[in-house]
């Protein structure tokens, strides 16, 4: 398996894309795509740690792109490097004045280049973003979700990609929005955090579920983790302690609060 890291390339100038790879294939790996369709084809396919976003016909399709990727929990937080047409051909097919106010991308440069000229740029993009962990919160009782939200808002490192209110709606969302870690409360309506556990491990690598309950006897712990659950945090203790426990989660690391006895 590739464990470098994988940059989306989208340009419908073939020999452009085709010179961009070859400068970078060497130290990282690369996908193509030649226009909005298949541009979010690729990113659902494997999520990029990067997007290098050319030019796209019609004008404007590239800034289609740009924010369908800056309004989609899953990719709003990729660094996204854009390279304008050529400044003869802007007024034809490069970004308008008006997208160019509403851009939000790490670097910015214009054709013609030298494709192995991007790549310093590109390591020193990937060197200056910060993966955040992508997290969704389950719990039936709203002041606790936002509670959980808006510690979580204060993080660098982090981004609530989505609430759940009972297991099933947790076990759904975990699906469609690929969370890194899910904070599970245990005793919720429909479905509880145990079968909601199990049914997400079941369907899911990726997402780690830190169990977040106001019952932290060690009966409650065993059975978190026999559900597939690789951390467990009282509701008392949510605070720092919570937010250790997600950072150790989401890299696949048990964490584990001492529990009454």
């Amino acid at each position: 398996m590739d464990t470098r890291e994988r940059i989306l390339i989208v340009d419908d100038e073939l020999r452009f894309t085709e010179d961009l790879c070859s400068a970078l294939k060497a130290k990282y790996e690369v996908a193509t795509a030649g226009t909005f369709a298949q541009a979010q084809e690729m990113a659902w396919a494997g999520r990029p740690d990067m997007v290098i976003l050319g030019t796209l016909a019609p004008r404007g399709e590239a800034f289609r792109l740009h924010q369908w990727l800056k309004q989609t929990p899953q990719f709003a937080d990729l660094p996204v490097m854009v390279i304008d047409a050529p400044p003869e051909k802007q007024l034809l097919r490069g970004w308008s004045k008006d997208e160019g106010m509403r851009l939000d991308a790490g670097d910015y440069l214009a054709k013609p280049l030298d494709a192995f000229s991007v790549l310093p740029r590109v390591e020193k993009m990937l060197d200056k973003s910060t993966r955040r962990i992508k997290v969704l919160v389950v719990d039936d009782h709203a002041i606790i979700r936002e509670g959980i939200r808006a510690l979580l808002a204060l993080q660098k490192d982090m981004h609530v990609v989505g609430e759940a209110v009972n297991g099933q709606e947790a076990l759904e969302k975990a699906i469609e929005l690929t969370p890194d870690v899910v904070v599970m409360d245990i005793v919720m309506p429909v479905m509880n955090g145990l079968e909601a556990t199990r049914r997400i491990r079941s369907k899911s690598d990726q997402a780690k579920v830190l169990m977040l309950s106001q019952y932290d006897d060690e009966e409650n712990v065993l059975a978190s983790s026999q559900a597939g659950a690789i951390g467990f945090v009282p509701k008392r203790s949510a605070g720092a302690e919570l937010l250790d426990g997600i950072r150790t989660v989401s890299q696949g690391q048990r964490f584990v609060h001492h529990v009454a006895a």
